[in-house]
């Protein structure tokens, strides 16, 4: 066959192959042309997740009338003034967005400039362009897109439910919300308010805050860290959770580079790095990232959906990132996620332990075979029960006597007062009660002392054992492990060899104590296993920290006098990240008395 032009409406189409994935891909472009028009407020209307009607209004700059017929056809746009695609200053620059959409949608555009008399309108039904007529509108840009993929039958099929649709769309425009704090973002879908976000008054930091809790949830908002950190020509805002507050996926990590929504692979990769010892390796830390960079040393045209960037300086972009993030980590090391509400945590009646119950004026709610569920503590009547029944429950508390340190020597977690089901410590300060879990917080401080003494000495010091333990492995499993043996013994481990399948120990940590020593090497080996080939200890170091000081520390269910209570407690206080243990899970627990007197009606 020989060798031809393909036709307009081809090309236009196999462009919008690439620009316009789904209805989400038409807000996003519509979205941005709007924000780059000035607009401060947009609106998105959504009918069949997008699939039949896509409307975006905004209240912009507009298009005039001899500027509408130009501004659908391919690469045509206002957004290059000098022709330098290193000095991008817009969401959109291609000038691709309706042309791709007009050639697989009907779609139409209604624009009004500032002080002109009239609106205009044009339509654009599978490339193929109307005649511009006068009509009525405000201010603005109204743009209609109907029957979207009509004239691409085959990629419409492959779009997803109504709801997933639509789903993708809110997703989108929150993206976009977050990076523009102070314009007004509205998204209805068949009639139902999906999305309203009001426009943000005040200084930055706290327009941006705001909106982050609108979309991101108020738990971010009250146990997020300040970021705020510049380097040459970057500057890197924002915020990012505390260890504790974490999700399963990346999917709350948000980052803008020059207030452009992106989702890039080395800024993922250094928010995980920086969270790699104060966090499980399976869990992922909330974020909102905005790095403003000179637009000569980033290269957004690198993808067509812009959704990568390319930074000329990728270890300046990393390395500033990381230190930022660990920074503000440590300023917040002994915070834990503040996501106790005792409202939902505590419920405001008494359950029924017995039938002999006088009195029912309350349907009781079973409780959470996961976590003790409490409702409001507003005024309810109560149920009437026997205090033999009471009785009959049976727990204990052990209380020691009182310890030998005074008030003075106690610290911001209080005094030890008991240890609950020889796994929990109490303890009271001057407002309020603490609940420590003490394997995560002795976890957190053998961790900060194995890294300190390698760092100071470059070896952990070892204990020598007097009987060595021998672990049988696989053949893989004792192979890995032997071959690491030399930068085991830098932290403490002393592995050899021993036959075919199995491996002796001779020294361990002396920080660690007693342990398990054959679930730590079974788990070492399973750790190594999952990092693959070509894995070094040095980069793996606070893991392999992190699981020595989880089979080192003081286990649950044992038995703690108050001495030994109190020093743990002093130890949390003087280590780094005590807050959150090595897989990020919190430490400690704290109820403020003036909310424990509500419970009880005192106030």
């Amino acid at each position: 066959m020989a060798i031809r032009i393909l036709p307009n409406n081809l090309v236009n189409q196999i462009a919008a192959g690439e620009v316009i994935e789904r209805p989400a891909s038409v807000v996003k472009e519509l979205v941005e042309n709007s924000i780059d028009a000035g607009a401060t407020s947009v609106e998105v209307t959504l009918s069949d997740g997008g699939k039949s009607l896509i409307v975006v209004s905004d209240n912009g700059k507009g298009i005039d009338k001899d500027e509408l017929p130009i501004a659908v056809e391919r690469h045509a746009t206002s957004k290059l003034p000098d022709d330098n695609l290193f000095n991008i200053n817009f969401f959109g620059f291609r000038g691709e967005a309706l042309p791709s959409i007009s050639s697989v949608a009907r779609m139409s555009i209604v624009s009004r400039r500032e002080g002109s008399e009239n609106a205009w309108k044009i339509e654009v039904n599978g490339g193929e362009k109307s005649d511009v007529i006068p009509v009525a509108h405000p201010r603005g840009t109204r743009i209609e897109v109907r029957d979207l993929f009509y004239a691409a039958p085959a990629r419409l099929k492959f779009l997803k439910s109504s709801a997933s649709e639509t789903a993708q769309c809110v997703e989108i425009l929150n993206r976009i919300a977050l990076a523009n704090p102070t314009i007004s973002f509205y998204l209805t879908e068949d009639g139902k308010k999906k999305v309203s976000l009001n426009a943000c008054q005040g200084e930055l930091f706290d327009s941006r805050l705001k909106r982050l809790t609108d979309v991101m949830g108020r738990e971010f908002g009250d146990n997020s860290l300040l970021i705020n950190a510049q380097r040459e020509n970057l500057r890197i805002t924002g915020y990012v959770s505390l260890p504790t507050l974490n999700k399963s996926n990346s999917l709350y990590q948000y980052l803008f580079v020059n207030n452009r929504p992106v989702r890039d692979k080395l800024l993922l990769g250094a928010i995980k790095g920086a969270y790699q010892d104060v966090l499980a390796h399976n869990r992922y830390p909330m974020a909102a990232l905005y790095f403003d960079i000179d637009p000569a040393y980033v290269d957004v045209n690198v993808h067509p959906a812009k959704a990568e960037v390319r930074f000329y300086d990728n270890a300046l972009v990393r390395g500033l990132l990381v230190s930022s993030i660990r920074q503000a980590l440590a300023l917040g090391d002994h915070k834990t996620a503040n996501n106790l509400d005792l409202a939902a945590f505590v419920q405001d009646n008494i359950p029924s332990f017995g039938q002999n119950e006088t009195t029912v004026l309350r349907e009781h709610q079973p409780v959470s075979a996961n976590y003790p569920v409490f409702q409001s503590a507003i005024p309810q009547p109560r149920r009437q029960v026997c205090l033999p029944d009471l009785e009959r429950k049976s727990f204990s508390i052990k209380v020691d006597s009182p310890s030998v340190e005074t008030e003075d020597e106690v610290g911001p977690l209080g005094l030890a007062k008991a240890q609950f089901h020889d796994t929990y410590i109490i303890s009271q300060t001057e407002d309020s009660i603490v609940i420590i879990d003490q394997h995560a917080s002795h976890e957190r401080i053998v961790m900060e002392k194995l890294k300190a003494s390698l760092l100071a000495e470059n070896k952990v010091a070892t204990q020598i054992l007097l009987i060595p333990e021998i672990v049988d492995l696989s053949i893989s499993e004792k192979t890995r492990i032997v071959e690491a043996a030399e930068e085991l013994q830098k932290l403490g481990l002393v592995v050899e060899e021993f036959g075919s399948t199995a491996v002796i120990v001779r020294e361990v940590p002396a920080l660690i104590g007693d342990c398990d020593i054959k679930a730590l090497i079974r788990d070492l080996a399973g750790e190594m296993a999952e990092w693959g080939k070509g894995f070094s200890l040095t980069d793996k170091l606070h893991t392999i920290c992190a699981t020595i000081a989880c089979h080192g520390s003081v286990r649950a269910g044992r038995k703690l006098n108050i001495n030994e209570m109190n020093h743990l407690l002093r130890d949390m206080e003087k280590t780094e990240h005590s807050g959150q243990c090595n897989h990020g899970r919190p430490t400690y627990v704290e109820l403020k008395l003036k909310d424990i007197e509500k419970l009880f009606e005192r106030r």
